[in-house]
């Protein structure tokens, strides 16, 4: 597997475990809610140094398709990038940090917004991969 797919991989299952941890948190399944989410950080922690990683050694790769799709991509590609800075420098740790301390009405109140963002970064993350490297360019 190519660094870029499992990278892939990682996100599909980050926004898994967020999609799950949402519908047990629902049902007040708190212990297996956190577990989830821990899933989810540590999953995207792992995906955030193969990123990195991958990047640092390959560089840049071009977006090979020409004409509609090209706005398209690069709105999906922008929206992810922004939000995913924000979802790793602020929202996830905020997040996490008042959830650990047992401050779950804060808690609450941030995972509003920091649950679906994150959930979207996990999803655009993997149609990029999709876009970039699976979509048909004809020359």
């Amino acid at each position: 597997m190519t660094l870029p797919a499992l990278n892939a991989t990682l996100n599909a299952t980050s926004a898994t475990l967020l999609a799950l941890g949402y519908v047990l948190i629902r049902q007040k399944r708190i212990t297996a809610h956190r577990a989830c989410m821990l899933g989810a950080v540590a999953v995207s922690v792992v995906f955030l140094a193969s990123y990195l990683y991958y990047h640092a050694h390959a560089g840049t790769t071009k977006f090979p398709a020409h004409g509609f799709i090209r706005p398209v991509y690069f709105a999906i590609l922008i929206s992810h990038t922004v939000l995913a800075m924000l979802v790793a420098l602020w929202l996830a740790p905020v997040t996490l940090i008042r959830a650990l301390r047992g401050q779950f009405d804060r808690h609450r109140t941030i995972a509003r917004w920091t649950l679906p963002i994150w959930f979207y970064v996990s999803v655009t993350g993997v149609i990029v991969y999709f876009m970039l490297y699976h979509w048909y360019a004809p020359s």
